[in-house]
């Protein structure tokens, strides 16, 4: 199927749903105040961009999304490498990362707050924390993964630990590495825009916990779909670059097939 029809056919459960939901609302089957019609949410949109109330809001959130998922990247990377290529800190590490992985993202929430209080600092730290895991577990057994035979051609042209782990491990690796950061950039998006809502001052989920207590549920729910459609974003950059950069592997992939 071409690019180009898998679009159409993605589009078209989205516009039975919003024609579903607008067809509803004029019927007189849902309540408008709880439920605008979706032709009422376009309409705010235009205001709110050239206002520069939302673009506002997006950029606070992008930033701590940014900085957050930085910082989960480089340290997660580095933990997962460190523990796959150093079995004593490997024994050392997975116990605490089995007991913290679990908890709750949200649930660290108050601890931020408590520490760096209600700003930037606060959201930067609940979102690498929540971020960390995914790119951290995905390195580690992404090394950990790497076919045995791989191991043997370093050692048949007597490559020193340095040249195997830079030529050979970590470009095996770099495929699952990569699906960890995509997956960490979504849990970043989810828990900015989560610790926003519960104590942020700007940014996306601030603007839906003000529009949800004023009642000005059109301009909500345009933000809800802001936050969709830069998630969705996001995604897409995500694996735009993960198609160009591991496009070598796809190739050798395909070779070995053949």
């Amino acid at each position: 199927m071409s690019r180009g029809g898998g679009l159409v056919r993605g589009a078209l459960p989205v516009a039975l749903v919003l024609g579903l939901w607008e067809a509803a609302l004029r019927n007189g089957l849902v309540g408008r105040l709880r439920l605008p019609p979706p032709s009422a949410v376009l309409a705010e949109w235009p205001g709110l961009l050239v206002s520069g109330e939302l673009p506002g809001h997006v950029l606070t959130t992008l930033r701590a999304w940014a900085e957050g998922f930085a910082l989960a990247a480089s340290v997660g990377v580095a933990l997962g490498l460190l523990m796959a290529f150093v079995p004593a800190v490997g024994a050392m590490l997975s116990l605490v990362v089995e007991v913290l992985r679990p908890m709750p993202s949200v649930a660290t929430i108050p601890l931020a707050i408590q520490l760096f209080g209600l700003g930037d600092a606060m959201k930067v730290a609940v979102i690498a924390y929540a971020a960390l895991w995914p790119v951290l577990l995905n390195s580690l057994y992404g090394v950990r993964g790497v076919e045995p035979r791989l191991h043997d051609v370093a050692r048949t042209f007597h490559l020193g630990w340095w040249r195997t782990v830079s030529r050979i491990l970590l470009p095996a690796a770099l495929p699952v590495i990569a699906t960890g950061l995509r997956v960490s950039s979504r849990i970043a998006l989810i828990l900015a825009v989560t610790a926003e809502l519960v104590a942020g001052q700007r940014g996306l989920g601030a603007f839906l916990a003000e529009t949800q207590l004023a009642v000005r549920t059109s301009e909500m729910y345009a933000g809800i779909l802001t936050v969709a459609a830069l998630g969705f974003g996001l995604n897409a950059l995500f694996v735009a670059l993960e198609r160009r950069v591991l496009a070598w592997h796809r190739g050798a992939t395909a070779g070995e097939a053949a």
